[in-house]
């Protein structure tokens, strides 16, 4: 009766009291074979408050490692939708992050402004050496001190003189031999003197037998060269050559040749006559 007891009062201490561990064991009873431990555990004594079974421990959460990022930029497909990423105008290096790595557009223009203004500086440089060298070459160059462009007044008047020397000069009438010495004599110099006469010797010579009769006038004219007291003018002429003689005759001829002028006072005077023959 004792024992009987002593067994139930101890089953009521272990229902209110925790539950052992699996390492601390309850101690076995003297003399009573512990009953094995059932999976469900003894209700508790009305007016207690329950106390729910722990659950087995859960399983722990497998966590998946991202994938890695393939980053793209404008106009760079992905690697896995086909094209060639190196095709991209963004390719990013390799190993560096979006905010180290400039896209290669970005590299394009900073590579090329630079470039371009480098050969903007070059090619400004050049012109200007150029234009340098050309204002040089005009400062220096004759022909800048050519006052036949500007000139209009001594151009206008050097043309006069010489067209009314070119007229008097080679025109020859066999009657007055005299008047074409006074012309010679009147307005040529230097060179022209002897040039002059070797133009018209076959003409003082036939003159008095055929009754030669020249007439030269000078229909156009024009300033090659003014600078001051010289010029250069180029000279169209026509001439006209008659012989009265018993049969009388007269033949024409065109004439272009260019003289050198220089002036003499308040006349010009012809220095060189130049019939572009060898």
């Amino acid at each position: 009766m004792s024992t009987s007891r002593h067994l139930v009062n101890r089953r009521r201490r272990l229902a209110t009291t925790p539950p052992r561990t699996a390492e601390n064991g309850p101690e076995p009873l003297a003399g009573v074979t512990a009953a094995p431990a059932t999976a469900t555990e003894p209700a508790p004594p009305a007016g207690r408050a329950t106390t729910t079974e722990p659950g087995p421990p859960a399983a722990p959460a497998t966590t998946t490692e991202p994938a890695p990022v393939t980053e793209t930029t404008e106009g760079e497909p992905d690697p896995d939708g086909g094209s060639d990423p190196g095709d991209g105008p963004g390719r990013r290096a390799e190993g560096g992050s979006p905010d180290d790595v400039p896209s290669r557009r970005d590299s394009r223009l900073r590579i090329t402004l630079p470039a371009v203004l480098c050969a903007l500086t070059v090619l400004l440089g050049a012109v200007a050496v150029w234009a340098f060298a050309s204002a040089s070459g005009l400062r220096d160059e004759p022909a800048r001190q050519n006052a036949a462009l500007t000139d209009i007044a001594g151009t206008s008047e050097v043309k006069g003189r010489i067209s009314e020397a070119v007229g008097a000069v080679f025109s020859y009438d066999y009657a007055s031999p005299a008047r074409s010495d006074r012309a010679a004599s009147t307005y040529l110099t230097g060179r022209a003197v002897q040039q002059h006469k070797d133009m018209l010797a076959d003409v003082r010579e036939q003159a008095p037998e055929q009754k030669l009769v020249l007439t030269t006038t000078v229909t156009e004219s024009g300033v090659e060269f003014l600078d001051g007291d010289r010029a250069r003018l180029l000279i169209f002429a026509d001439q006209s050559n008659t012989r009265t003689g018993k049969d009388e005759e007269t033949t024409y001829a065109a004439a272009m040749f260019a003289v050198d002028a220089v002036r003499r006072g308040d006349t010009w005077l012809i220095a060189a006559i130049d019939t572009f023959t060898r």
